[in-house]
């Protein structure tokens, strides 16, 4: 489980981390200051959950809420010394799935996650759909989703031709950049993330809930999805 705490009291944020760590010491936590730093690390890291105070530096934790909505379903949680109705009210209107108001007990803080990651788990096996069969061709360089024939350009076409050739493997960001883009690029890691985008959007996968390409946070990728079982890769 990967979890993002935004709040800019590092005193609180620092009683979350320590409640998280304890009781999930599996966990990998980030956290964030602002409203800025909120959203770049959710783009960058894509949490399974979202810890979040209402009152940071611009944007405050209810536009934050707003714009993490716009881009995933993410479990959300909201923190605030606000504890009227209205306040409340304008969370869960923006998005959020649950409101706990500060101060907090530590054990609530937990059930309360508990309970989100227990519904988010829920969806995900009710609401995702089986994965389509994935296949390459060599000839065309082109791939073959659940039948529908997927232009590549030729790095495209190397990258997933690579990944799909070390399916079900962890592949780190040089191991995966020196096979496709040559030994003098091992460090560019930029290039990979472009490029995993795009082939993400190529295949209908999302990055939040990866049905093809799955991130592995702070090593690389690894191929998930089915293959054809006759297709001869690579």
């Amino acid at each position: 489980m990967h979890i993002l705490v935004a709040d800019d009291t590092p005193d609180v944020a620092e009683v979350v981390v320590q409640s998280v760590r304890m009781t999930w010491p599996e966990a990998t936590i980030a956290t964030a200051g602002s409203g800025n730093e909120a959203l770049s690390a959710f783009s960058e890291q894509h949490p399974d959950l979202v810890i979040l105070d209402v009152n940071m530096p611009p944007p405050d934790g209810y536009m934050v809420c707003e714009q993490i909505r716009n881009m995933s379903d993410v479990p959300i949680l909201m923190l605030s010394v606000r504890d009227s109705i209205n306040d409340k009210m304008r969370g869960f209107d923006l998005g959020a799935d649950d409101y706990l108001t500060k101060p907090f007990d530590h054990m609530e803080l937990i059930a309360r996650i508990r309970a989100l990651v227990r519904r988010a788990n829920n969806q995900m096996l009710n609401d995702v759909p089986e994965p389509e069969c994935v296949s390459i061709d060599e000839p065309t360089r082109t791939a073959v989703v659940g039948g529908r024939r997927i232009m590549l350009t030729s790095k495209e076409f190397r990258l997933l031709s690579f990944l799909i050739g070390q399916a079900g493997t962890v592949l780190s960001h040089q191991q995966i950049l020196e096979n496709v883009w040559g030994e003098g690029y091992r460090h560019e890691i930029h290039y990979l993330k472009v490029f995993v985008r795009r082939l993400r959007r190529k295949l209908g996968d999302d990055a939040a809930q990866p049905r093809y390409i799955q991130t592995e946070w702070g090593v690389g990728y690894r191929f998930v999805g089915p293959l054809e079982r006759e297709q001869e890769l690579g």
